[in-house]
């Protein structure tokens, strides 16, 4: 079993930057892909980025503002937020994956093992 916390949620103003960690415990491996899906009220789970060995995803709704990092020697993944909006308030979900590619991590139906969440909020 892999066990994820997410910290580093909070309130911010729009235009502002957050950076969030998953700490990751148990039987872990720097082969599992990493991510983050978020959550809003009343909406589905949605992908927000991954990290594989050698290579990062992005939904397009946050592409050139976050960034995703992973440090396998602390096995912590990261993600920077910056130029923060209203509608990036939501839940955030760490998530691990075993398996799969590039295209199939953007599900949720591919992830193995999954954070209880960090609330970003975003004020206008």
């Amino acid at each position: 079993q892999v066990q994820l916390v997410e910290s580093g949620g909070g309130l911010v103003q729009a235009g502002g930057s957050l950076r969030l960690s998953c700490a990751a415990s148990g039987r872990t491996s720097s082969s599992y892909a990493m991510g983050w899906f978020r959550q809003a009220p009343g909406k589905e789970r949605e992908f927000v980025a991954a990290i594989s060995w050698l290579s990062t995803y992005y939904a397009d709704s946050v592409k050139g503002r976050f960034a995703i990092s992973r440090d396998n020697a602390k096995n912590t993944v990261y993600l920077i937020m910056n130029i923060l909006k209203p509608e990036d308030t939501a839940v955030y979900y760490c998530a691990a994956a075993r398996g799969g590619n590039g295209s199939s991590w953007r599900s949720p139906r591919a992830i193995n093992y999954w954070g209880k969440g960090t609330l970003v909020t975003v004020s206008p």
